[in-house]
């Protein structure tokens, strides 16, 4: 019994011993949550009693939300914060003060909503716009070039794209020069956005023409532009949102383009497209990638950086390299820093104020094909999130058998129609789910606990069997001790042996060729004794005394 407990002993520490391991290993620690981007938002200052005010958030919520019963949403953005004559709003009815601003939600529209960092005293006016066609002042008016013979859609034809998706509900942010938002391939798609530089609440307006362009490339919606050929955007249906970062043909701050990557992610935008400016090795604007894709944004960048130093890859990050029709690149692209290729060489872009295409070759063109990509996919598949969207990108590039991306070119030319597609050839995303780490660790945990457990059962049952065996029944026969010849107190066996009844007969003489000790009977309790020599031979000499039926003993064989 005392083996039996110390055997449960030492299986029970096992099993504990098991259990501290694998509680040992170590867990998945999440990160801490990003910190917020600066606040952008939508607001409304209220005004002095000029005009046609509002005096309470019923009025609000009518007036830029087109809906009074979303009052309750307006004050619950407002309730408390400090104003700026120090009252606060701490009531749905309560009277609102001229100078108060109001933060609104993200639909909100309206002439007096405006968008920025909510300013400490309300603003004295609104900005104005620039006339249509001059792309603000001290801007030079776009000029329309010879479109020439586009290559773009006859090679990849994103048309094939729009019975699955047209781009319709996604907001892509260029975040570049602006917008010209008068363009009227855009027409109403332009959002106010934000300009950086300055910190106004507008940029829908463009100086260089570069963001205009790569939004043309994005959203241009077909059919527009005269002569022939029109320029078709590869999500004609997208809206887009300029946030703008330079204001002349210098680079930009990569603090600004950081900033500028803030302010579109708070600004709802599902994909950002970074213009020809942006350092995208700089570590502000590595991390402001990284928090952009925590967000669910899908960030396109161009491959090309000025030192050649490929820059740093990120899941949710598309690095592109432009190229012509023959596939050649357009730059020198660092090898390594390149995830996919689009057109970047003589592509038809819209100039600001322009109505003819122009032919443009660079980076950013190649970013705005991938970007417009992207917001067909996300529109396609609403259930994707950014890491997924990429690498759906990725994985239905052409050729798309490559079991690793090249140093030159990545996994290859996008496809915006594999992209969209649903069919085998698009490989689905792969992602690992932050709960299936934990879900093999309790398998595991699951095993190791049934194999000790499985071990300590067999233990057991043999142990019992044992201390069954040592404990049974007494043999009911027991043979005796073999005597010798040199053991004079021993009895010698020629001796006669009594009879049951009483009778008294002499020994059988012993048959030298049978084995000694005779086995037990078939169904007696003693186990049978196996044959061999009973005791050694006797050595020889006169009979000893007994009679004359005494047995001689030998050696058996």
């Amino acid at each position: 019994m005392s083996r039996l407990l110390v055997s449960w002993t030492r299986s029970l520490g096992c099993l504990v011993a098991t259990c501290a391991l694998v509680l040992a290993l170590p867990t998945p620690v999440r990160a801490a949550p990003p910190p917020p981007p600066p606040t952008y938002v939508k607001y409304y200052p209220v005004s002095d009693g000029s005009g046609d005010p509002v005096t309470d958030l019923t009025g609000v919520a009518a007036r830029f939300l087109a809906d009074p019963d979303r009052a309750d949403e307006v004050y619950r953005l407002n309730e408390g914060r400090r104003q700026p004559d120090g009252g606060a709003l701490t009531a749905v009815g309560q009277r609102l003060s001229p100078g108060w601003l109001l933060v609104l939600p993200w639909d909100a529209s309206g002439d007096e909503v405006r968008y920025g960092l909510l300013p400490a005293t309300i603003p004295t006016a609104k900005p104005a716009r620039p006339a249509a066609g001059t792309g603000g002042a001290g801007c030079v008016a776009g000029t329309s070039g010879d479109g020439g013979s586009p290559w773009t859609d006859p090679k990849l034809s994103p048309a094939r794209a729009w019975p699955h998706s047209t781009g319709a509900g996604a907001l892509v942010a260029v975040v570049d020069s602006g917008i010209d938002g008068e363009l009227a391939a855009l027409a109403g798609r332009v959002a106010p956005g934000s300009d950086v530089i300055t910190g106004k609440a507008r940029a829908d307006t463009d100086c260089l023409g570069t963001g205009t362009a790569m939004a043309s490339v994005i959203a241009a919606a077909s059919g527009t532009g005269s002569p022939a050929p029109p320029v078709v955007g590869v999500a004609p249906e997208a809206a887009v949102l300029p946030v703008r970062i330079v204001a002349g043909a210098t680079d930009a701050d990569p603090q600004r383009t950081a900033l500028g990557i803030e302010v579109a992610v708070s600004a709802g935008a599902t994909v950002v497209a970074l213009g020809g400016y942006a350092k995208l090795t700089d570590p502000a604007v590595t991390e402001a990638v990284r928090v952009a894709v925590a967000h669910d944004v899908v960030v396109v960048a161009p491959a090309a950086t000025a030192d050649g130093t490929p820059a740093p890859a990120q899941e949710g990050l598309l690095r592109v390299a432009g190229v012509g029709p023959d596939h050649r690149p357009v730059l020198a692209y660092p090898a390594g820093g390149v995830d996919v290729t689009a057109p970047g060489r003589d592509v038809p872009t819209l100039g600001v104020g322009g109505t003819t295409p122009q032919n443009r070759t660079g980076t950013e063109y190649a970013v705005a094909y991938v970007a417009g990509v992207a917001a067909l996919v996300r529109t396609a598949l609403p259930g994707a999130d950014a890491v997924q969207v990429a690498r759906r990108i990725t994985a239905t590039a052409a050729p798309g058998s490559r079991s690793s991306p090249s140093p030159e070119n990545g996994w290859g030319m996008v496809d915006p129609l594999a992209a969209v597609s649903t069919g085998p050839d698009a490989a689905a995303p792969s992602r690992t789910d932050s709960a299936v780490w934990p879900a093999l660790v309790a398998a595991g945990l699951g095993f190791l606990l049934l194999a000790v457990v499985g071990v300590f059962a067999r233990r057991a049952r043999r142990l019992t069997h044992r201390a069954t065996v040592t404990t049974g029944p007494a043999t009911p026969t027991s043979l005796p001790p073999a005597s010798t010849p040199d053991d004079p107190a021993a009895p010698q066996d020629t001796a006669a042996r009594p009879d049951p009844a009483g009778r008294s007969e002499p020994a059988e003489p012993q048959d030298t060729a049978a084995p000694h000790p005779v086995a037990a009977a078939p169904g007696s309790a003693a186990p049978a004794v196996p044959p061999g020599p009973a005791w050694p031979p006797e050595p020889d000499g006169p009979a000893a005394p007994g009679g004359p039926a005494t047995a001689t003993r030998g050696a058996l064989p």
